[in-house]
C-alpha cells in the first residue's frame, strides 16, 4: 500500500468512527505522543490529547447526531507528514475540512483536524452597463 493510499485509508476510517460514534475506534486513530490539536466548528482550539479526546468523547456521546462522510478527498505528501483536504457533509450542510497525518513509530497517526463552514458561492455576473459584480447564491 502506498503512503498516499494509507492516508487515505486512515481519512476513511476517521470518517467511519466519527458517523459509527465509536470512541475506541476514533481514540486509536489519533497520535499519542505526538502534539495534536483539532477545532471544531464555532469551538475553541483544543490542544493536547486529553483535550482533543474528551472534545470527541462529548461529540460521540450525543446518540442521535447527523452521519458525517467525506468527500472530494486530496491528500498532499511531505515526508513524514500528509495533508487531507476534503468536504464533510451532514445532511444538507457541507463543511471544509483539513486533517492533518503525520508518523508515529512508522504508522500514519492523526495529530490535527480543523472543519468550519463553506460560504455559498459566489455568482459572478455584470450589471446593465457591463460591469462585474457578485452575489451569493442564497
Amino acid at each position: 500500500m502506498t503512503d498516499r493510499d494509507a492516508v487515505l485509508a486512515l481519512n476513511q476510517a476517521f470518517y467511519r468512527a466519527f458517523s459509527d460514534r465509536d470512541y475506541p475506534a476514533m481514540d486509536s486513530l489519533w497520535a499519542a505522543r505526538l502534539p495534536v490539536s483539532c477545532i471544531h466548528p464555532g469551538w475553541t482550539v483544543l490542544f493536547g490529547r486529553d483535550a482533543v479526546m474528551t472534545g470527541w468523547g462529548d461529540i460521540l456521546n450525543v446518540p442521535s447526531g447527523p452521519v458525517i462522510q467525506a468527500r472530494n478527498e486530496r491528500v498532499s505528501l511531505y515526508g513524514d507528514t500528509a495533508v487531507v483536504l476534503c468536504e464533510e457533509t451532514l445532511g444538507h450542510a457541507v463543511l471544509a475540512a483539513t486533517n492533518l497525518f503525520a508518523r508515529e513509530d512508522g504508522e500514519w497517526r492523526l495529530v490535527h483536524h480543523q472543519a468550519g463552514p463553506i460560504a455559498d458561492p459566489l455568482v459572478h455576473t455584470t450589471d446593465p452597463v457591463g460591469r462585474p459584480s457578485s452575489t451569493r447564491l442564497h
